[in-house]
C-alpha cells in the first residue's frame, strides 16, 4: 500500500466491500462452505483439515478459516514447508499453531476496522498524499456506514461467550478471557470509528436518538452481557467505551453549529430545535458519570433554543450533570484517550469538548461551575497545540473567560492561572504571549482575615485605599520583594464578617512575583508552612520547565529564577520529607538548561549534595569500578527511601534525563570525571536491579529502563573505558543482555494489551526503543572493548548455548520478524554479524589462504603464479560484488597495501602477445577499490587505503592508466579494422577504468583526484581514444564506442570536470595543449556522425548520450560567455544539419506513433518507469530520449549560432519547423507527449527571441499549430472548478500547465520581436484562451503556489506586450479589454495586499498549497538548477526553508505586481501629456480605480482605490527598508536568505514597482481631477488625502535615498515604459533629483494648490 496514488486507488476500490462490511465481512461456519472446502481440489488435504479445526475454534467460515491459514503461512509462519508438514502431524505443536492463528485472526479483524480508522483520520486533510483517493473511498463508504457499524456493534455487546461445548477444548478459560479482550477492543475501535465519522458529518435527530436509547440500554459500556469476564486488565477498555458513547452524543448535538446560531441569532436553523422524546430520555439518565458530558451538552441545546418553555427541565438537568462531576470526568475522559499528535481521536475530542466548554463558560455564571475541575479540563483541552493557537486569536471569548477569572484571584489563586498558562504554551509565538502577559499585570489580589488598619474605606465598604506603602512579602532587606505604594485602591470584591477579597489596583511583574515566592519557600523550608508554600511553587518551576523547553531565548529573562534553583534542590532534598514532585519539576527545568549550558549548570549543581559524588579522589580504573568511596548523594538516598517504598519514580526519571543531558554536553575532562558517580550509580544500583523496584503506574519501568540505557549510550570518550568494562565484566552487562533477550514475541504482547491512546510513547514503543538502545550499547562495547585472550562475561552471555533452542542468539535472531520499527531487525542482524566476526578470521579460516596469496611479498614464487593471485582476485571482488560484509569488514582492515600493488606496475605495451590474465587482474583491482569508495562513507574509509589512493595520486599513476587505456583503445580498434577479435579480458579492464573515472567525478576528494590540469588530461584522453575507436568505422558494432559514450557524457555532466571547463584553466596545463583551447565540440561532432550512420537500433542510446555531452558542453562554454568563438567551429554547419535532420526524422516518426496509438486506444508509458536497461522504443516521449535531447541540442545551437548566419539555411534545406509543428500539434490535442512538446516550444522560444527567428516561426503557421489545440491542455481536466485547474506542482516539473505558461511565453516573446506584424494572431491567441486568462489573474487570491505564481507572471508579461496596442485591443476585443483591466486592477490589490500580510501568506501557503518546499528564495529564471534535496528538515532548517519559501511567493508576487502595474500604464493617460495638454479627450481612458483610500482587502467586493496604490507604494517602501536591514534579531532575515546579487535584483524590482505606482496614481488622480462628472467635494477630498499621503511617501523616500537607493530595472528586466528611469547599474541619484520623485513633488505642488 506504499505505492504511488493510482495503486493505493486501486486497492482501495478492490477492499471497498470488505471495509464497508466491517467485522460482517467474516462468516458464520455453514455446511455449503464446508462442503466446497473439501471439494477443492487446489488446497492440500491436511490444509483442508487443519482449516476445519480453525473454523471449529474460531466459529469462522470454513472457506475464510482456509483463507486465512494460507495469509498466515504466507506473511507470520516462521518455520520451512518441511516444519509445516511435522506441527501438523504432531497434536500439541498444532494446538499451539491454532493459537497463533487466533491471535493473528484477531489482529486482521483489528486492522480493518483500522483502515476505515485511517481513511476517516485523513480524508479531509489536504497535507495527506493520497487524501484524495481516500476522499473517494469514503464517499463511497458513507452512505450506510454508520449503519452497518452500529449494528455490528450491538451484535458485538450482546454476544455469548464461547465455550469448550461449542468451539473445542482448546477454549479454556484463557482463550475466553482472550476473545473478551478482543470483544471489548472491537467496541472500542467501531465506536472510534463513528465518533470521527459524525465529527465530518451531520448526525440527524433520529439518529441521535436511536444512539441515545442504546447507549442507556447498554450502561454505556458497563452493562456488558458478559460482564461477568470483565478483569482489572480490562477497565481502562471498558472505561474508552463509555468515554467515546458520551462524546459521540455531545459531537451529535452538533455544539459548534448551535454557538454559531447563537451568536447570529437564527437558532431555528439547528437540526434539534424541538425533540420532546430526548427530554424525556435525558431526564433518566445521572446514574453513572457517562452521562455528565451528554447531560450538559443538552442543557446547552435547550438553553439556547428554548430557553423559556423549559428553564425547569434545564435546571434539574443540569444539576445532575454537576452532581456527576462533569468537568472532573471530563478531564479524566481526554487524558485516557492519550495525548493529541498523530492521535486523531483525542484531537478530534479535545476539539469537541473545546466548543462545549466555551459555550457552557459564555452561557451560564463561573460560580454555578465546578471551578477547579473546569480549570483542569479546560487545560486538558487546551493542551492541544492548534487549540491553543485558537484560543490566542480571541482571547476574550469562551475558555478566555476563564482565564479572566484566573486573573482576578492572582495571585492568591496562584495555581489555576498558571496552570491554564502552562497548558497554552505550543511554540515561540505563544511564549511571547505569556511572558508579556505575565509581566504585566494590572490588579493584585489579597485576603484578609479582619480589615487592616492601614486602610481607609468608603462607608459602603466597596473600596480601599491603602494609607501607607506596603511590602508584600516578609523578605530581609537587599532581597527581592514587591512593593505596593501609598494611596492605591482596592476593589473589594468579597466582604463580611467572614473576612475580605480585595483586588488592589496595582500593576507589577509576575516574574518579580514568582522570585518572591521562591525566596519565601526557602525561607521557611524547615517549618510546617512548606507543603503550602510547595503547592505554590510547583505551578511556577512547571510553567519555567515549558517555556524553556519551548523558546531558549526567553531563558535570560528568567534567570533570577533559574539561579535560585540550585538551592531550592539543595534545601528541599535535606529535611525528612522532602516534596518529590517539586524536587522532580526542579530537576526538570535543569535537564533543560543543561542542553544550553551543561557547565554552567554542571558547576552550580556540583555544589548541592544532590548528585552522587565521591569522598576522595579518583586516581585509578578499579578504584572506580570498585566505587570505593563514592557517596549516592541526596538524590540515591530519596530513591531508597521515598520513591523505591511508594512505588513513584518523578524524581529518578528526571535524574536520568538530566545526567543523560550532562553527558551529552561534552563537559571538560575534570567535570566529566566528576560525573563517575552518576555512571556508576546507574551501572551498578539501577541497571541490574530497576526491573525487580515496586511500580504503582502500568510503563514506568519501561520508562526507567530507557534513560538508563540511554545514559550509557551518549557516554563520552572520559567516561568510556569505565562504561565498556563495567558492561562487559560486571553484572551491568547482563542486565543489558536480559533487555535484549526479551524478544520478539514478548513486544507483540506488550504492543497488544496497551490502549490505542498511548501513541508513540506508549509502553510497547518504549521497550522497543530500550531494546534498540541494549543493542546498541552491546554492539559498541564488542567493538571498542580492547583486545584480550580471555572471553568478558558478557561475551559468555551472548554466546553460551542453551537446551531446547533457548539459546540468547536464536532470540536475537527472531527479532528478524519485528514489523513496528526496521531499526530494530537491523540493529540484531548487525550485532549477530560482529559476534559471527569476532571468530571468523580463525586459524583455519580460508581467508587467511587468500590473504597470503595476494601478499606482494609472494609474487613471483612458484606456488603463487599469475593465474592463481587472478583467482585470489576474483574470489575478492565477489565478496565485494555480493557484500558479504563479515568477511569484507575483516578484511579490510589486513589488506589494501597488498592489494593496490599491480596497479603500481608497468605493463608492456598493448599488443598481441599481451598477457590477459594480467589485464583481468588489474581490472578485478580497479572495481574493488570502486566498490569499496561507493558503499563506505568517505570518513570511514580505512586509512591504509586512503595512503593507497595518496601514493597512486603523487605517482602521476591516473596519467599513466589514462594514457595506458588510451593506446589499449587504439589497438584494439585496429585489430577490429583487421577483423581480429580482442580479449575479454581488454573489455574488462576498460569498464573498471570506466567505473574509477566515473567515481572521480563525484568521489574526487577520497580518490585525490583534485588537480585540474590531471583531470584536463584525463578528459582530452578520453575524447581521442573515443574518437580513434569510431574512426574504424568499418565495425559499427564496436562495444568501445559503446562504453566510451557513456564517458563522454560522465566527463562532460559531472560537476568537478565542468569546474574544470569553466575555470581559467580552460587553457590546457600539458606542453601538448599549451595556449590551446580544448576542441571538445569537434571530436564530439564527429562521434555523433560516426554514431548516426551506424545501426539504429544498436546506436539508439549512444546517441542519447552524445546529444546529452554536446548540449553540456554547449551550455557550460554559454556560461562562459563563448558563444561567439563556438559559433566560428567548421563543424558547426554539419552538426545542425545532422541534428535538424534527427529532429525531423524523431517528429515525423512520433507523429505516427501518437496517431496509432490514439487509433488503438493505447496509453502512453510510464513515465516514471525504473527501467533503465531494457531497450527503449525509439518513438517513445521521454524525457532523456533522442527526439527530446535532439530538440534541446538544436536550441542551444541555435542559441549559439545568434546571427542565424548558420540555422537559416540549414532549416531553408530541411523542413524541420513544419514537421515540429505539427508533432506538437498533434501532442497538443491528443495531451500526448509531454517532454517532446516542452522540448519543442523551447526551441522555438530560443527562435522567436531574434527577428530572423520569430519571423521563421510566424510563418511557419505558430498560432495554427497552438491556439486552437491548447485548449485540450486546460479544458475538462477538473470538472469545471477553475481553481483547482491552476497546478500546485513544481514550476520546475514537467506538466502540461508548464506548457501552457511556455506558451504564453512564446506569443509574449513573437509579440514583442515582430511587434505590429504579430498583433493579429496574438489577439486571436488572447481572444481565444481569454477564460483561462482571466481565472488566471483571479486564482492568484486563492492558490499562492509557486506553479500558479509562474502561470500569472506569463499571462501579465504577455499581456504587457499586448496593452502596446490598445486601439487595435479596443477594436477588435472591447468588451476582453474592460474585463482585463478590471482584473489586473485586482490583481493589483491581492498581490498588495498578500505582501503586506506577511502572516495571512504563510498561512495561505500552510493551508491550502501541500507543495514542497521550493528550494530558493527566487523564481525559477534567477535561480541555478539544482536537484530538490530528500533529507529531513530540523526544526531550525525547518523555519529557514519555510522562510525561503515565503520569500519566493513573495518574490513573485511582486513580479506579477510590478508587471501589471507597467501594464495598467498603458491603460491610463500620459502624465505629461495630461498634465500639459488640456484639450485631452478624457473618454478615451477609462477610470481604473474607485475614489476611497481604505486599505486594500482581500474581499473581491471590495473595488480597487486609491488606497490600494497607495498601499502598495508603502508596502515596497517598507519591504525596501526591510531588505536594507542588516541584521534583524527576532527572525530570519531577507539579507540571510538570498544572495547579494538576487538582493540587488530584488531592490531594483521594488523600485520598478515603486516607479510605476506613483505615474499610475498621478495619471489617474488628474484624470479624476479633470473629470467633470465628479463632484468638486470629491476632487477636493482627493487633493487633501493625495497631498498628505504623497507628502509623508516624498518624506520617506527622502531618508531611504540618503542612504542610497538601486535604480529601477525598467530597461532591463521589463520592457520600457512610458517615464524614463535610470540606468540599470547607474550610481543612485542625490536626494530628490530622480525623474519620478521630481514628478511627485510637483504633483502635490499642483494638489496643494
Amino acid at each position: 500500500m506504499l505505492g504511488r496514488s493510482a495503486q493505493i486507488e486501486a486497492e482501495l476500490d478492490r477492499h471497498w466491500d470488505r471495509l464497508h462490511q466491517g467485522l460482517s465481512y467474516y462468516k458464520p461456519p455453514s455446511s455449503s462452505s464446508a462442503g466446497k472446502v473439501k471439494e477443492n481440489k487446489e488446497v492440500a488435504q491436511p490444509l483442508k483439515d487443519f482449516g476445519l479445526r480453525i473454523s471449529k475454534l474460531l466459529g469462522l467460515d470454513e472457506q475464510q478459516s482456509v483463507q486465512l491459514l494460507q495469509c498466515y503461512l504466507q506473511e507470520d509462519y516462521r518455520g520451512t514447508r518441511d516444519s509445516l508438514k511435522v506441527v501438523l502431524k504432531d497434536e500439541r505443536q498444532s494446538q499451539a499453531l491454532l493459537l497463533k492463528i487466533a491471535d493473528y485472526y484477531y489482529d486482521e479483524r483489528m486492522c480493518l476496522l483500522r483502515c476505515v480508522l485511517l481513511l476517516l483520520t485523513y480524508f479531509q486533510d489536504e497535507r495527506h498524499p493520497y487524501r484524495a483517493e481516500y476522499c473517494n473511498c469514503v464517499n463511497k463508504l458513507e452512505k450506510d456506514l454508520v449503519s452497518n457499524y452500529q449494528s455490528q456493534f450491538e451484535k458485538l455487546f450482546k454476544a455469548e461467550a464461547p465455550t469448550w461445548e461449542t468451539h473445542g477444548n482448546l477454549m479454556t478459560e484463557r482463550q475466553v478471557s482472550l476473545w473478551f479482550l478482543q470483544c471489548l477492543r472491537e467496541q472500542s475501535l467501531l465506536l472510534e470509528i463513528i465518533f470521527l465519522y459524525y465529527a465530518y458529518f451531520e448526525m440527524s435527530p433520529s439518529d441521535l436518538l436511536s444512539f441515545t436509547k442504546m447507549f442507556k440500554e447498554e450502561g454505556f459500556g458497563l452493562r456488558q452481557t458478559n460482564r461477568h469476564l470483565v478483569d482489572r486488565s480490562m477497565d481502562a477498555l471498558v472505561e474508552r467505551i463509555g468515554y467515546l458513547s458520551s462524546l459521540i452524543l455531545v459531537e451529535g448535538m452538533d455544539i459548534d453549529f448551535l454557538h454559531k446560531c447563537a451568536l447570529e441569532d437564527c437558532t431555528e436553523q439547528h437540526q434539534f430545535s424541538s425533540s420532546p422524546d430526548m427530554d424525556q430520555l435525558l431526564l433518566t439518565f445521572g446514574d453513572i458519570p457517562h452521562h455528565g458530558p451528554v447531560l450538559l451538552a443538552w442543557v446547552l441545546l435547550r438553553h439556547t433554543l428554548r430557553p423559556d418553555e423549559s428553564s425547569p427541565v434545564i435546571r434539574r438537568i443540569g444539576n445532575t450533570a454537576l452532581q456527576l462531576g462533569v468537568f472532573k470526568y471530563i478531564s479524566t475522559m481526554l487524558k485516557g484517550l492519550g495525548v493529541s499528535g498523530n492521535n486523531c481521536t483525542a484531537s478530534t475530542a479535545k476539539m469537541c469538548i473545546y466548543g462545549l466548554l466555551s459555550f457552557v463558560v459564555t452561557s451560564f455564571e463561573e460560580e454555578s461551575l465546578q471551578g477547579s475541575h473546569l480549570i483542569d479540563a479546560a487545560c486538558e483541552v487546551l493542551s492541544a497545540p492548534s487549540l491553543a493557537e485558537v484560543f490566542w486569536e480571541m482571547p476574550n471569548m469562551g475558555l478566555g473567560m476563564i482565564l479572566d477569572s484566573a486573573v482576578g484571584m492572582f495571585p492568591h489563586k496562584i495555581g489555576p492561572l498558571l496552570q491554564l498558562l502552562t497548558a497554552l504554551l505550543s511554540n515561540k509565538l505563544t511564549v511571547k504571549k505569556v511572558y508579556n502577559f505575565l509581566d504585566k499585570m494590572s490588579f493584585y489580589t489579597q485576603v484578609y482575615k479582619h480589615k487592616p488598619n492601614d486602610i481607609i474605606s468608603k462607608d459602603d465598604e466597596t473600596l480601599w485605599r491603602r494609607q501607607t506603602p506596603k511590602l508584600l512579602y516578609p523578605l530581609s532587606t537587599g532581597q527581592t520583594n514587591l512593593w505596593m505604594p501609598q494611596g492605591v485602591l482596592g476593589q473589594v470584591v468579597i466582604g463580611g464578617e467572614q473576612g475580605y477579597v480585595v483586588r488592589w489596583d496595582y500593576s507589577y511583574s509576575s516574574w518579580t512575583l514568582f522570585t518572591c515566592e521562591v525566596e519565601m519557600l526557602l525561607h521557611v523550608v524547615s517549618t510546617a508552612d512548606v507543603l503550602a508554600h510547595c503547592a505554590r511553587v510547583k505551578p511556577i518551576l512547571d510553567l519555567v520547565h515549558k517555556i524553556i523547553s519551548t523558546d531558549w531565548t526567553v531563558s535570560d529573562c528568567l534567570l533570577p529564577l533559574t539561579s535560585r534553583i540550585y538551592m531550592l534542590l539543595q534545601r528541599l532534598t535535606s529535611v525528612i520529607n522532602p516534596p518529590v514532585d517539586v524536587i522532580a519539576s526542579c530537576v526538570n527545568c535543569l535537564s533543560v538548561l543543561a542542553a544550553r549550558m551543561p557547565g554552567k549548570v554542571w558547576s552550580s549543581l556540583h555544589h548541592t549534595g544532590f548528585l552522587p559524588f565521591a569522598s576522595n579522589p579518583l586516581t585509578s580504573m578499579a578504584q572506580c569500578v570498585s566505587a570505593e568511596g563514592m557517596k549516592a548523594g541526596n538524590y540515591g538516598n530519596l530513591l531508597v527511601q521515598i520513591e523505591q517504598p511508594r512505588g513513584e519514580y518523578a524524581v529518578t526519571i528526571a535524574f536520568l534525563r538530566l545526567i543523560t543531558t550532562l553527558v551529552k554536553g561534552q563537559l571538560g575532562s575534570t567535570q566529566n570525571k566528576g560525573l563517575i558517580p552518576c555512571v556508576l550509580l546507574v551501572l551498578k544500583e539501577m541497571l541490574p536491579t530497576y526491573h525487580k523496584w515496586r511500580y504503582n503506574t502500568y510503563g514506568v519501568r519501561e520508562r526507567i529502563g530507557k534513560g538508563t540505557c540511554l545514559d550509557i549510550t551518549v557516554v563520552t570518550p572520559t567516561l568510556q573505558s569505565l562504561c565498556i568494562y563495567s558492561l562487559a565484566n560486571t553484572e551491568a552487562g547482563q542486565a543489558v543482555v536480559n533487555i535484549m533477550g526479551v524478544g520478539v514475541d514478548t513486544i507483540d504482547v506488550v504492543l497488544a494489551a496497551q490502549p490505542s491512546s498511548c501513541g508513540s510513547e506508549g509502553p510497547g514503543q518504549i521497550l522497543i526503543q530500550t531494546v534498540k538502545l541494549a543493542f546498541s550499547v552491546t554492539n559498541n562495547v564488542i567493538r571498542l572493548k580492547p583486545p584480550s585472550d580471555v572471553v568478558s562475561p558478557l561475551e559468555q552471555a551472548l554466546t553460551q548455548h542453551g537446551g531446547h533452542g533457548n539459546n540468547l542468539i536464536v532470540v536475537l535472531a527472531k527479532y528478524i520478524y519485528h514489523k513496528h520499527d526496521p531499526a530494530l531487525p537491523r540493529l540484531a542482524i548487525q550485532l549477530l554479524k560482529r559476534l559471527a566476526t569476532e571468530f571468523l578470521l580463525g586459524e583455519w579460516s580460508c581467508l587467511h589462504v587468500v590473504l597470503d596469496l595476494i601478499d606482494s611479498k609472494q609474487q613471483g614464487k612458484y606456488w603463487c603464479p599469475p593465474l592463481l593471485h587472478r583467482a585470489a582476485l576474483a574470489f575478492l571482488l565477489a565478496l565485494w560484488q555480493d557484500r558479504r560484509d563479515s568477511a569484507i569488514s575483516v578484511l579490510r582492515k589486513k589488506f589494501w597495501e597488498n592489494l593496490t600493488t599491480p596497479l603500481f606496475g608497468t605493463l608492456t605495451p598493448p599488443s598481441d602477445t599481451t598477457e590477459p590474465c594480467v589485464l583481468e587482474t588489474c581490472a578485478f583491482v580497479m572495481k574493488i577499490i570502486g566498490l569499496e569508495i561507493y558503499y563506505v562513507v568517505s570518513g570511514s574509509l580505512e586509512q591504509s587505503l586512503k595512503d593507497g589512493l595518496q601514493k597512486f595520486s603523487n605517482a602521476r599513476r591516473y596519467e599513466y592508466w589514462s594514457q595506458y587505456v588510451k593506446s589499449l583503445v587504439c589497438h584494439v580498434a585496429e585489430m577490429e579494422e583487421e577483423g581480429i577479435c580482442y580479449f575479454p579480458e581488454t573489455q574488462m579492464l576498460i569498464s573498471a577504468w570506466r567505473m574509477l573515472l566515473i567515481l572521480s567525478t563525484s568521489h574526487s576528494d577520497v580518490m585525490q583526484l583534485t588537480d585540474d590540469s590531471t583531470k584536463l588530461k584525463l578528459f582530452m584522453d578520453v575524447l581521442d581514444e573515443t574518437k580513434a575507436a569510431v574512426s574504424y568505422h568499418n565495425v559499427p558494432y564496436s562495444p568501445a564506442i559503446y562504453v566510451f559514450s557513456f564517458l563522454v557524457l560522465h566527463f562532460c555532466i559531472s560537476l568537478p570536470f565542468i569546474a574544470v571547463l569553466r575555470s581559467n584553466h580552460f587553457l590546457s596545463f600539458s606542453a601538448d595543449y599549451t595556449h590551446v583551447s580544448p576542441d571538445i565540440l569537434s571530436p564530439l561532432s564527429l562521434i555523433l556522425e560516426s554514431v548516426l550512420q551506424a545501426d539504429q537500433q544498436m546506436m539508439e542510446r549512444t546517441k542519447a548520450k552524445i546529444f546529452s555531452a554536446l548540449i553540456s558542453v554547449l551550455q557550460i562554454q554559454g556560461l562562459n560567455g563563448e558563444r561567439r568563438v563556438c559559433g566560428d567551429i567548421s563543424q558547426l554547419p554539419q552538426l545542425l544539419l545532422s541534428v535538424c535532420e534527427t529532429v525531423k526524422d524523431e517528429a515525423l516518426a512520433l507523429i505516427d506513433n501518437t496517431r496509432h496509438m490514439s487509433q488503438t486506444g493505447e496509453t502512453a508509458e510510464d513515465e516514471d518507469s525504473m527501467e533503465t536497461e531494457s531497450p527503449r522504443g525509439p518513438r517513445k516521449d521521454q524525457r532523456d530520449g533522442v527526439c527530446v535531447l535532439a530538440l534541446h541540442l538544436a536550441k542551444e545551437l541555435c542559441r549559439t549560432d545568434e546571427d542565424g548566419e548558420h540555422w537559416v539555411s540549414v532549416m531553408r534545406k530541411v523542413p524541420v519547423l513544419p514537421s515540429v509543428l505539427s508533432a506538437v500539434e498533434l501532442s497538443l490535442r491528443s495531451k500526448h507527449n509531454l517532454y517532446f512538446t516542452e522540448a519543442a516550444l523551447h526551441l522555438l522560444l530560443t527562435l522567436a527571441r531574434t527577428p530572423q527567428g520569430a519571423a521563421a516561426v510566424a510563418g511557419a503557421g505558430v498560432i495554427q499549430t497552438i491556439c486552437l489545440p491548447l485548449l485540450s491542455v486546460y479544458e475538462g481536466s477538473s470538472n469545471g472548478a477553475s481553481q483547482q485547474s491552476f497546478s500546485r506542482k513544481s514550476q520546475d516539473s514537467a506538466c502540461w500547465p508548464g506548457v501552457y505558461r511556455l506558451c504564453m511565453s512564446l506569443m509574449e516573446s513573437l509579440l514583442k520581436t515582430l511587434r505590429y506584424n504579430f498583433i493579429n494572431e496574438a489577439l486571436d491567441f488572447v481572444g481565444v484562451h481569454q477564460e483561462r486568462i482571466l481565472q488566471c489573474l483571479n486564482a492568484v487570491r486563492t492558490v499562492q503556489s509557486l506553479a500558479c505564481l509562474d502561470e500569472a507572471d506569463h499571462t501579465v508579461g504577455f499581456l504587457l506586450q499586448l496593452s502596446s496596442f490598445c486601439k487595435e485591443w479596443q477594436f477588435h476585443l472591447p468588451k476582453l479589454l474592460r474585463d482585463v483591466q478590471v482584473n489586473l486592477c485586482y490583481l493589483c490589490q491581492t498581490c498588495t495586499y498578500l505582501l503586506h500580510s506577511k502572516k495571512m501568506l504563510h498561512h495561505y501557503l500552510q493551508a491550502k498549497n501541500g507543495e514542497a518546499l521550493p528550494p530558493g528564495p527566487l523564481s525559477r529564471t534567477q535561480r541555478a538548477p539544482q536537484t530538490p534535496s530528500k533529507e529531513a528538515v530540523g526544526g531550525g532548517e525547518r523555519e529557514e526553508a519555510e522562510q525561503k519559501a515565503l520569500l519566493a511567493v513573495q518574490c513573485s508576487l511582486l513580479k506579477i505586481l510590478s508587471k501589471t502595474l507597467a501594464t495598467l500604464q498603458h491603460f491610463t493617460p500620459d502624465c505629461c501629456q495630461i498634465l500639459l495638454d488640456q484639450s485631452m479627450d478624457l473618454a478615451e481612458y477609462r477610470t481604473l480605480f474607485v475614489l476611497s483610500f481604505t486599505t486594500p482587502a482581500f474581499d473581491p467586493d471590495v473595488a480597487p482605490s486609491f488606497g490600494t496604490l497607495l498601499a502598495t507604494i508603502n508596502v515596497a517602501l517598507s519591504m525596501l527598508s526591510e531588505v536594507d536591514k542588516k541584521k534583524e534579531p527576532v527572525s530570519l532575515s531577507i539579507t540571510s536568505l538570498a544572495s547579494s546579487e538576487e538582493i540587488q535584483a530584488l531592490k531594483s524590482l521594488l523600485m520598478f514597482t515603486m516607479e510605476n505606482c506613483f505615474y499610475v496614481l498621478i495619471s489617474q488622480a488628474v484624470r479624476c481631477l479633470k473629470d467633470p462628472s465628479i463632484l468638486p467635494r470629491d476632487k477636493q477630498r482627493l487633493k487633501q488625502e493625495l497631498s498628505s499621503e504623497l507628502s509623508t511617501l516624498l518624506s520617506s523616500l527622502s531618508r531611504h535615498f540618503r542612504r542610497g537607493s538601486p535604480s529601477s530595472p525598467a530597461s532591463g528586466i521589463l520592457p520600457s515604459t512610458q517615464s524614463k528611469p535610470p540606468t540599470p547599474g547607474s550610481k543612485a541619484s542625490h536626494e530628490g533629483q530622480e525623474p519620478f520623485i521630481q514628478l511627485v513633488q510637483a504633483f502635490v505642488r499642483l494638489v496643494q494648490r
